[in-house]
């Protein structure tokens, strides 16, 4: 393949971000151990293992992952072999642990006697304190059958980045009036023999004696973390037309890399077909390697483990575009055999938040409806009628808020969202030291009535601890919702940029599945809204330079705090 059908949009070479590419991700190692396990040897105690299965999301089958190994004669095992998972933040990734006492050297486990099991989601280990979670095992009626601790610990080498720097050496000259314009193309190795693109580095002009910028990487990004994996590196004489010159290549590993700057670290650029046309050809030039300076990076999951919560906060629609919530045709309908669209959404994201909860108390507001029993209309209201205390015990307990609510508020309008904004962002002024982070999911189904002030609203909390999420519901064009979501063109209002994207917009019938497996939807619908989370969180902490703590503190419940607030009524009428 020539240079030019590689490269066909190579003029905006420095703008490629290792970050989009494919990268794995953050992988999770968990260990087990359980104590008081009961006693299934007549003779002896018994010889636990553990199996962990995995669900799917698709069929919710459980398929086996992976075993421990068997310890004997003993009831408190602390098993040594662990197991390693690909951990995302927005899937909901179900866990299942099985303990045996096994009898025979049989691998059919229907052969060996059933010690109890404990059900879970990853995100639940690693959102407990410490990322340590302690359960009872269940599955044998009138039983105890023991506790199980699994403790989840982050792989140290998906956190490396490393802040790399090169120069190259007479170069080979490849501009009829001048010398190349030469820069660097990075790949990382694939396990089928391929390569894929992860960096490019900035042309440096005419010069065959480049020294171009360090850049930073992330390991993983470059070697998908095996240290021996093969990293080519090509070298090309930048052209206007696209068309860029092959100037030669050369392959290293990051284990070399990471010995720093060193006479082994002096690679000759080699272009084959010059060799082989040219007898007296020795090289296109060298490359060498100036500086490797390797740094860990905070992660999202060590400000988790460290203790910081995550706290959610549901904002529904109430206004009378929705439908009359006992028609069919309406958005708000409560079809006694399936959920509707917004208690959909509402479980899809709220299910997966809630793990990083420890209370897992959650305020849930409405807006755009007649408030019994003077008909006034809120655009922040109680979904369970306590102004003074919004909260709801788990995502269950809001769905229910949310359904007594559709029986008694009248939906009526406008469709105001800066109330609910600024009632999350309240909250979030008061919490800057990174203990907390806001999450303000906002389902709707249209216009936007309040458009001027919900973006004040936005670019106000964008230098908060807070991000939200809307999603979208019906038919309706979503045009201003899109706009607020700022991946295109940065939010402002008044002349003033927000600070950060804190805003993910998704249609909710873009996730609807054709055949019908709801199931489905919600975990595509969930993905989608969260996968923005942990960069916003990060670029949050990061900007304020606020480390994770190294040990997670007691948690008090939020309904105190949220007491202590500044007076601040919390239904605004019109």
């Amino acid at each position: 393949m020539s240079a030019a059908s590689a490269f066909p949009n190579m003029a905006s070479i420095g703008e490629l971000d290792p970050l989009t590419a494919a990268i794995p991700a953050t992988k999770v190692e968990m260990t087990v151990s359980c104590r008081n396990l009961l006693d299934r040897d007549t003779f002896s105690k018994s010889d636990p293992i553990c199996v962990l299965y995995t669900q799917t999301v698709a069929s919710r089958e459980w398929r086996e992952f992976g075993r421990t190994e068997v310890i004997d004669n003993t009831l408190n095992p602390d098993f040594v072999r662990k197991f390693i998972l690909d951990y995302f933040f927005e899937e909901r990734q179900n866990l299942r642990f099985d303990l045996y006492d096994l009898d025979s050297k049989s691998e059919n486990l229907s052969k060996h006697d059933f010690l109890g099991q404990m059900y879970c989601t990853l995100g639940e280990v690693v959102g407990s304190p410490g990322s340590r979670m302690e359960r009872p095992l269940m599955g044998i009626p009138g039983k105890n059958c023991g506790t199980i601790i699994i403790k989840a610990e982050e792989l140290g080498n998906c956190r490396e980045s490393v802040l790399l720097q090169f120069c190259g050496n007479k170069l080979d000259k490849k501009d009829f009036f001048g010398k190349s314009d030469p820069f660097l193309v990075f790949y990382r190795s694939n396990e089928d023999g391929t390569y894929t693109i992860c960096h490019k580095t900035e042309v440096v002009k005419n010069t065959l004696d480049p020294v171009w910028q360090a850049f930073k990487i992330p390991v993983r990004a470059l070697c998908n973390g095996d240290y021996d994996r093969a990293i080519k590196i090509e070298v090309y004489d930048w052209d206007r037309d696209g068309g860029h010159d092959y100037i030669g290549e050369f392959k290293t590993s990051y284990r070399e890399l990471s010995k720093g700057q060193s006479q082994f670290n002096v690679w000759e650029v080699l272009n084959m077909k010059k060799k082989k046309k040219k007898k007296k050809y020795l090289n296109s030039g060298t490359v060498t390697l100036l500086s490797c300076l390797i740094d860990v990076e905070v992660t999202f999951l060590d400000y988790i483990k460290g203790g910081t919560q995550i706290n959610f906060t549901v904002a529904i629609d109430f206004t009378a575009s929705n439908g009359n919530p006992s028609q069919p045709t309406s958005l708000h309908y409560m079809n006694p055999y399936q959920l509707n669209a917004y208690a959909m959404a509402l479980r899809a994201v709220g299910e997966i938040i809630q793990d990083y909860d420890s209370d897992k108390m959650f305020p849930a507001l409405g807006f755009g409806a007649k408030l019994p029993p003077d008909g006034r209309v809120s655009h922040e209201f109680a979904l369970n009628g306590n102004p003074e205390n919004p909260y709801c015990s788990g995502i269950e307990g809001v769905l229910e808020a949310y359904y007594r609510s559709l029986k008694s508020v009248r939906l009526y309008g406008p469709t105001f969202f800066s109330p609910v904004i600024n009632h999350v962002a309240r909250y979030a002024s008061l919490v800057k030291d990174g203990s907390e982070y806001f999450i303000l999911l906002i389902i709707s189904d249209g216009v936007i009535s309040d458009m001027a002030q919900t973006k004040e609203s936005i670019v106000n909390a964008s230098c908060l601890p807070m991000s939200i999420i809307i999603v979208g519901v019906g038919s309706a064009e979503f045009d201003e919702m899109i706009e607020l979501d700022g991946d295109e063109v940065r939010i402002s209002s008044r002349g003033r940029f927000a600070e950060r994207d804190i805003v993910q917009f998704v249609p909710f019938r873009d996730y609807v599945d054709p055949r019908g497996n709801h199931i489905l939807s919600m975990a595509r619908l969930a993905k989608d809204v969260l996968a923005e989370i942990p960069d916003q969180f990060l670029h949050y902490m990061r900007t304020r330079g606020i480390k994770p703590n190294l040990s997670p503190p007691f948690y008090c419940s939020k309904q105190i705090s949220a007491l202590a607030l500044p007076a601040h009524p919390l239904q605004t009428q019109i």
